[in-house]
């Protein structure tokens, strides 16, 4: 996470965390240093009609409310936007938003095209996708990492693990970019709402064409799954596809892009990688370092105690992945970038039961990019400075202009 330029309000309730410009506009790093030495169980204030909420920073604190499915709850929405609404409309429907046996059964029933045989001929597309697209921008020289390479590479794995149309997938990146506010506060609520509904509409087509037409991939599964001796519900299959794309195409491309910056703001690293770096740790570290989902969260089911202070049932908890992945306490010297770095347990695909389900792809993804980046690439110039996107949720960039220069023997 690149450092920012604006510092941190004197005092700690002063910094709006509901707002997208504080990503932007603030020095991250020290602000959630400062959260976790001075208030690492904060409540927030409420601001602008919404209630106030608690942020959790440390690393002990929440992994303790990801895995404790009993108090907590992620069934009135798992992000500040819907939890500060007091619900959300996927809840009970998406795998997300959904707790208890009905999370576990359709989980199970999704993991199905999650499997190794399955995944094989996804992974290989990853690694060809990400060498044929990485060849034609050395070719170029210079260009921009957002959009004429990392845009181009998760939505195409999602699209074979769904079984989407090539022709159709461009259009999805549109409209998934423009429900993350992707490029600045201009862009507002209006267009979210719209693109999202593009989406939800888009898979009500396509799995009504896969219930008579199943293949083998995530949508038919769900299009034709039986839970409890049922059919999942138009929402529920709808619902599941909008979280899938979501989550593995925006996490992934920013984990990328992230990657690239790193590698350039630390060349030693670079030239570790270039030396032969243990890809699987390296993959590890540029997760924790880039943390794309800065936050999800919970409501409280009962009084929780934590540090002294007390949780009410019904209170919005969130729990920050990007300060966690940055605590002194869970991590040695977790301000350096270190590909070896081992162990690693961060937390940037959340934990317990909620722990994402495209987590193996995420890493493909990672893992496929800094094997290209190794195997042909000799030199990372950054050419101008890199544009943040405009979100409290997603943390990364929408450009980042660089010159690679090709290795000598690719």
């Amino acid at each position: 996470m690149a450092a920012q330029a604006m510092s941190i309000a004197p005092d700690l309730d002063r910094i709006d965390l509901t707002d997208p410009g504080t990503f932007a506009g603030t020095d991250l790093r020290a602000m959630w240093a400062r959260f976790r030495a001075e208030q690492p169980v904060h409540l927030h204030p409420a601001t602008g009609g919404a209630p106030p909420f608690w942020v959790l920073s440390r690393h002990a604190d929440v992994l303790a409310v990801y895995r404790d499915n009993k108090r907590f709850t992620s069934e009135r929405g798992n992000v500040l936007a819907t939890l500060l609404q007091g619900q959300d409309s996927a809840s009970g429907k998406m795998l997300a938003v959904t707790d208890g046996p009905r999370h576990r059964d359709i989980r199970n029933l999704m993991l199905k095209s999650f499997s190794p045989r399955v995944l094989a001929p996804v992974v290989e597309g990853v690694r060809r996708r990400t060498d044929a697209l990485l060849d034609e921008a050395l070719e170029r020289g210079s260009f921009d990492f957002v959009t004429d390479l990392a845009d181009h590479i998760p939505i195409n794995t999602i699209g074979d693990l769904m079984g989407i149309p090539e022709k159709d997938r461009e259009q999805l990146v549109h409209w998934n970019t423009q429900t993350l506010s992707r490029t600045s506060s201009e862009h507002g609520a209006e267009e979210e709402w719209l693109a999202r509904n593009e989406i939800l509409l888009y898979f009500s087509a396509l799995a009504a064409e896969r219930r008579r037409h199943p293949g083998d991939d995530v949508l038919s599964a769900l299009a034709t799954g039986i839970v409890d001796g049922r059919p999942l519900s138009e929402d529920e299959i709808v619902f599941n596809c909008y979280s899938l794309i979501l989550g593995g195409d925006e996490s992934s491309r920013m984990s990328s892009v992230g990657a690239v910056l790193a590698l350039a703001e630390h060349p030693e690293q670079w030239e570790a990688l270039r030396e032969g770096a243990d890809l699987d740790t390296a993959t590890e570290e540029v997760l924790r370092w880039t943390t794309p989902a800065m936050h999800f969260g919970r409501r409280a089911l009962t009084d929780v105690e934590l540090r002294g202070r007390t949780i009410a049932a019904g209170d919005v908890v969130t729990l920050w992945n990007s300060s966690a992945n940055f605590d002194e306490d869970a991590f040695v010297e977790p301000e350096r970038f270190d590909l070896a770095r081992t162990p690693n347990k961060h937390v940037a695909f959340g934990h317990g039961p909620h722990f994402c389900l495209g987590a193996f792809l995420g890493r493909t993804h990672v893992s496929a990019m800094l094997a290209a980046l190794r195997t042909k690439v000799g030199a990372i110039e950054i050419l101008g400075d890199p544009k943040t996107l405009y979100s409290n949720f997603v943390y990364g960039y929408t450009s980042l202009p660089v010159r690679l220069g090709r290795a000598p023997h690719a």
